[in-house]
């Protein structure tokens, strides 16, 4: 299976593993790091290495490169799964939005401490970078340039998941450090302090990098995209929209166009190539975590972060059945006769999969009874491995998994991991951000193209889902759209859509809500007809103006003596 660059110098696990949270953030490491053993271009080139493995180094506890917890159990898109409730019940306040008091839960303080060891590691190198001249280190300019690119990609995560963080650069002393206040910089600074550090990298990177996992030009240009999308959906303080700025969502068009017009990336032919080991890195791929196996460690450099999802009945598994999709999300595949979505009645029903036309990205997205589990005919999914349907229901999440009989697949005691990437920017992104930015902007038509891209590309994406009869278990109808009533508001509509179907289960639902300023009406909607599917859902109520946004870890708060403040709500 792979080797990658990118982490085979891991430095014997954790360069500056203690460096992160803001109570380590001055924390020396002993006999590892100081400024007279980091000033060489050996040790600056293996700090930058360190710093790309510790945006990867997170675990089932404190994620960072899967949001299924944050983004997609939080939505409409999946309920939390396993065992019953009070299996993992932290991940249950989640869904219910009970997280009312900052003390409770240790997932997101996790999360919180492990992109600021991120942050730290790039900051270190940074620091070592910064000591050596372009003769001492001909990679000065393109290193730093990786390294303001993942200092912005953890900053930008964190602004994503709690909005009010604050911004760490190598510049700061410890004493400043300890000083600068996640409030220090308004909503509006703090994504353009983000964007320097992206814009930084457009300027220095080349346009492709020799190397499998090192960011380039034309990823920054992606990511400061998706920066620019989100910062145009300006919120008050209490995290309601109350504008879209045209400048930002324009900037959004031109930066998508330099990744469009630089003919680098492309959709994948299938769908499916996105979701398996074997085609990874492939053309879609602009940004992705990088993960190894075979690679001569132990059990190699692997992703364990979904490794609670498999399924749990299943022999070749056995665990644990966690992330389910929502009934909800199994009826928006519902198709009309004219191949479309049934966006006002596609909930009045659940859908059955024997008699009504779906779109064909159902069986890539949800294990359902008697159809191909992840592409392998001879393995039907089956009910019977469902952990406990009688709270959580039949469906099954599938992107994220491998194959048992894949080279990337290792379990280690009863948890999973795999050594397939996770990607953080794919192009179905970038041409679903540049339609949305021509729709808000009063261009609709420009999106039309873009948005049937995705369609016709779904449409083909059946060829793995045969049964070993050689038919589909489900009846495909999806379709193009029409110029014909394509205004604004239908254009708008169409788009919300596709980003929920294409997407689905991989986590940005939730985001997406709270930038379009619509999760508290979507997701209360959800939950008031779910909750009677689902009696597990039954106290569960999203509060606007709190349950956008994490609230601040209580010790973050409690070890700065109340310089960080708490958001709204909490």
């Amino acid at each position: 299976m792979k080797t990658k660059f990118i982490y085979n110098i891991l430095l014997a696990g954790g360069l500056l593993s203690a460096t992160s949270c803001n109570d380590y953030l001055d924390y020396q490491p002993k006999g590892l790091l100081s400024s007279d053993n980091t000033r060489s271009a050996s040790s600056a080139e293996a700090l930058a290495t360190a710093a790309y493995a510790g945006i990867g180094n997170d675990e089932m506890i404190g994620p960072m490169t899967s949001m299924w917890i944050y983004g997609s159990v939080r939505s409409d898109d999946a309920y939390k799964g396993g065992g019953g409730v009070s299996d993992v019940a932290e991940i249950d306040f989640y869904e219910h939005y009970n997280l009312t008091r900052p003390d409770l839960g240790s997932m997101h303080p996790y999360t919180w401490e492990n992109f600021y060891k991120a942050i730290s590691r790039a900051n270190a190198a940074l620091t070592s970078i910064n000591a050596l001249n372009e003769t001492e280190f001909p990679l000065k300019k393109i290193r730093t340039a990786e390294m303001r690119f993942l200092r912005a990609h953890s900053h930008f995560m964190l602004k994503m998941l709690f909005k009010n963080v604050p911004y760490i650069t190598e510049n700061l002393t410890s004493e400043e450090i300890l000083k600068t206040s996640n409030t220090a910089l308004t909503n509006d600074q703090l994504w353009n302090r983000i964007a320097e550090d992206f814009q930084f990298a457009i300027d220095n990177l080349p346009a492709k990098q020799t190397q499998l996992g090192r960011a380039n030009k034309i990823s920054a240009s992606a990511y400061l995209a998706k920066l620019r999308l989100y910062q145009a959906y300006e919120q008050d303080d209490t995290h309601k929209v109350v504008n879209i700025n045209k400048t930002r969502l324009q900037e959004v068009v031109t930066l998508t166009q330099q990744v469009i017009s630089s003919g680098q990336y492309s959709l994948q032919p299938d769908f499916a190539e996105n979701f398996i080991a074997e085609t990874e890195n492939g053309p879609e791929s602009i940004f992705a975590i990088q993960y190894s196996i075979n690679d001569g460690t132990a059990v190699g450099r692997l992703s364990y972060v979904t490794g609670l999802n498999y399924p749990h009945g299943a022999p070749q598994y056995g665990c644990c059945g966690f992330h389910q999709p929502s009934q909800n999300l199994a009826n928006a595949y519902r198709t009309s006769a004219d191949g479309l979505p049934l966006f006002d009645t596609f909930n009045d029903k659940n859908v059955d999969f024997a008699t009504e036309t779906v779109d064909p990205r159902v069986d890539h997205t949800i294990g359902l009874d008697g159809h191909p589990y992840k592409y392998d005919a001879t393995k039907p999914f089956s009910n019977s491995w469902i952990r406990d349907p009688g709270v959580y229901g039949f469906f099954h999440t599938m992107k994220e998994q491998q194959l048992a009989t894949s080279a990337s697949y290792h379990k280690e005691g009863p948890f999973i991991g795999s050594s397939k990437n996770i990607d953080i920017l794919r192009y179905d992104d970038v041409l679903l951000m540049q339609a949305e930015a021509y729709i808000e902007l009063g261009q609709q038509a420009q999106a039309l193209p873009l948005i049937n891209q995705i369609r016709k590309r779904a449409a083909n994406s059946t060829g793995r889902l045969k049964k070993t009869d050689g038919t589909f278990a489900s009846r495909y109808n999806i379709k193009e759209y029409s110029a014909t009533g394509w205004t604004q508001d239908y254009a708008r509509k169409a788009l919300q859509w596709e980003r929920r179907l294409e997407f689905a289960t991989e986590s940005p639902r939730f985001f997406d809500l709270v930038r379009w300023g619509i999760a508290e009406k979507t997701l209360n909607a959800y939950l008031e007809k779910e909750k009677l599917r689902r009696p597990f859902l039954s106290t569960a109520k999203f509060t606007a103006g709190r349950d956008e946004y994490l609230p601040i870890p209580q010790r973050e708060i409690s070890f700065t003596k109340g310089l960080y403040k708490q958001n709204p709500g909490f």
